[in-house]
């Protein structure tokens, strides 16, 4: 169909020709309502930038001297971020004479990475950053390969609460 045919058959039907592929040949062109047709291509826009969860990083600090206490709280927070396919920075600061032992922040760090190997894997082995910081990258594990998250607790098919297994006690009679 030839360019004037296209126009005098958007014109009689009070739509617009909008060229979709241009660089095609012959140019592929539709006749559609502009307004509705930017209105999809938004929202198609949008709908993929939401599935780009993995690109989101969160950050958590350590020391090298961390209480074991501490260690599972920030390994318990990284598990939640790499559950939710987020990216996850593990950034250990070295101050003042720690700087000259940084064999206890390497230890600490690859433990990190170590217990939190089910859920996601280091882009690259940690890596000193200056003198003063340690970092590496934690990557979510694709789903599939992923151990369950160990904080969520599964959903039973009933909601009802349990039934007692005794009778409650008879109220006290009072005369």
């Amino acid at each position: 169909m030839t360019l004037n045919e296209a126009l005098r058959l958007a014109m009689n039907k009070v739509l617009d020709l909008v060229e979709i592929a241009p660089n095609a040949t012959p140019a592929v062109c539709r006749i559609v309502d502009y307004g509705k047709f930017m209105y999809e291509e938004a929202k198609k826009n949008k709908d993929s930038q939401g599935r780009q969860s993995a690109s989101k990083m969160k950050e958590l600090q350590l020391s090298p001297m961390i209480d074991p206490h501490d260690f599972s709280i920030k390994l318990g927070h990284a598990i939640d971020f790499l559950c939710e396919d987020m990216k996850v920075r593990v950034k250990l600061r070295f101050r003042g004479r720690q700087k000259a032992h940084t064999e206890f922040g390497f230890a600490v760090v690859n433990r990190f990475v170590k217990e939190a190997a089910a859920w996601g894997q280091a882009d690259s082995p940690p890596k000193m950053l200056g003198d003063r910081d340690l970092n590496v990258v934690l990557s979510p594990l694709p789903r599939n390969k992923r151990a369950k998250h160990p904080h969520r607790t599964e959903t039973t098919e009933s909601s009802e609460p349990p039934e007692p297994t005794e009778p409650p006690p008879p109220p006290p009679s009072g005369s």
